[in-house]
C-alpha cells in the first residue's frame, strides 16, 4: 500500500516513542491495559491532527496533553457512576520486608492515589506543568490544584513511610 510521507513519519514517530508515551500513560492510568488504551486513543488524535502540528518538537506534549485530557473525561464519567473514596485501604507491611527499589514503590503509591491526585502529580511532578497550567487541563481552580498536590503528596509520604511536611494533614 502506498503511504505518504507524513504517514511514515508518524509511525517512525510512534515507534521511537512509544515506549516513553507508554510509561506517561501507565502513570496516568495505574494499569497496564488501561494505559494502552490511553496510549492508543491519543495517538489516535495525534494521527487525526497530525498535519496541523506544525512544531515536531511539540509532538510528545501535545500526546501527553491528550491523554490526560482523554483520561480526565474518562474518570469524570466513570464518576457518575462510582463513588470513590479519598481514604486509602490499610496496607500491612512486616519489618521483615525489604524496602525494595523506591521506583516501584513510588509507582505502587501513585497507583494507590484517587484518579484526580494522580493526574495532578503526574502533571505537576512529571510533566513539570505550573499550578495554573493543572488547573486549566483539569478544569479546577488553582486553590483545588495546591490542595489536591497537598493532600497526595501526604498520601505519597505515608505510603511510602516518609515524615510528613509542615502542618498536619
Amino acid at each position: 500500500m502506498q503511504t505518504t510521507g507524513w504517514e511514515d513519519e508518524f509511525r517512525e514517530y510512534v515507534r521511537a516513542r512509544g515506549p516513553a508515551l507508554l510509561r506517561a500513560a501507565h502513570q496516568l492510568t495505574g494499569h497496564p491495559l488501561d494505559a494502552e488504551d490511553l496510549l492508543q486513543n491519543a495517538l489516535t488524535k495525534t494521527y487525526l491532527a497530525w498535519d496541523r502540528i506544525e512544531d515536531r518538537g511539540a509532538l510528545d506534549g501535545y500526546v501527553r496533553r491528550a491523554m490526560v485530557n482523554i483520561n480526565i473525561s474518562q474518570w469524570r464519567r466513570r464518576r457518575l457512576e462510582e463513588y470513590p473514596s479519598d481514604d486509602l485501604p490499610e496496607v500491612c507491611c512486616t519489618s521483615e520486608e525489604p524496602h525494595g527499589d523506591v521506583h516501584e514503590q513510588l509507582e505502587q503509591a501513585l497507583e494507590e492515589l484517587p484518579e484526580r491526585m494522580r493526574a495532578a502529580i503526574v502533571l505537576r511532578y512529571y510533566e513539570d506543568m505550573t499550578e495554573p497550567e493543572i488547573a486549566r487541563t483539569l478544569g479546577i481552580s488553582v486553590g483545588t490544584v495546591k490542595s489536591t498536590v497537598s493532600r497526595a503528596m501526604a498520601k505519597l509520604r505515608k505510603a511510602l513511610g516518609l515524615p510528613s511536611h509542615g502542618h498536619g494533614s
